[in-house]
């Protein structure tokens, strides 16, 4: 059980919309754990790779998804998804491999719903680590993971602002539109800006600003950490 005043945040949004950078901010200033659920698909994406089970065998994602265990790696505000007791590297998850398929596993009803298992778990997993909340970021947590969060953000962003923000990192720009389009418009939980939720247009933004209107509509129900410091 958590107690009354665990809150739930839920950030949405497409690629590059600022929802990594805002919701790492976040989680120590409001003492939240912040999990980041983009990265749980690239692992899960990692590991059928490497098991060379492709998107179409769906059978065979099922007979591998049900025969490995997943746990929880806590590093200072943020939580880390562990498969098979692994936990990859960050530039693995993020290698082209990843990158060019992590969409359509994604999109994979049984890949979903394994997940969405574990990720609802997380809120537990932040309660009992002594956490105030959970701030989770992704594309389908305020419609589907977590519905009744405390706060459901969405946010969006010119496509040309999000590919700038990419150019900026020495990242790819050039596949943004396409996840877009197939996380918009797959069957199983696409991403969608809910209804009730609070939607931020970050185009002409900073980062900064972000992390401040966010920060107005948490503190009504938490302390802010860093103003009491």
């Amino acid at each position: 059980m958590h107690k009354p005043d665990f809150v739930i945040i839920a950030i949405d949004g497409g690629a590059a919309a600022g929802k990594s950078s805002t919701a790492r901010a976040l989680a120590p200033r409001f003492n939240l754990m912040h999990v980041d659920t983009g990265m749980h698909y690239r692992a899960v994406t990692h590991c059928l790779i490497e098991a060379d089970i492709p998107p179409e065998d769906t059978e065979g994602i099922a007979h591998f998804l049900a025969h490995i265990p997943l746990a929880t790696i806590i590093r200072e505000h943020s939580a880390f998804i562990a498969i098979n007791s692994l936990l990859p590297e960050a530039t693995v998850l993020r290698s082209e491999a990843v990158n060019s398929l992590v969409s359509r596993y994604a999109a994979i009803p049984i890949v979903r719903q394994f997940l969405m298992e574990y990720q609802r778990g997380e809120a537990t997993v932040a309660a009992t680590h002594g956490f105030s909340g959970l701030i989770m970021e992704g594309r389908d947590i305020g419609s589907v993971i977590f519905p009744e969060a405390t706060y459901r953000f969405f946010l969006q962003a010119d496509l040309e602002a999000r590919q700038e923000r990419r150019s900026n990192e020495g990242t790819d720009t050039d596949n943004i539109s396409t996840r877009d389009h197939l996380d918009a418009s797959r069957k199983t939980a696409p991403l969608i800006c809910p209804a009730g939720a609070i939607a931020i247009n970050s185009t002409n933004l900073s980062l900064e600003q972000v992390i401040e209107q966010l920060s107005a509509y948490i503190a009504v129900s938490l302390p802010d950490k860093k103003a009491i410091l």
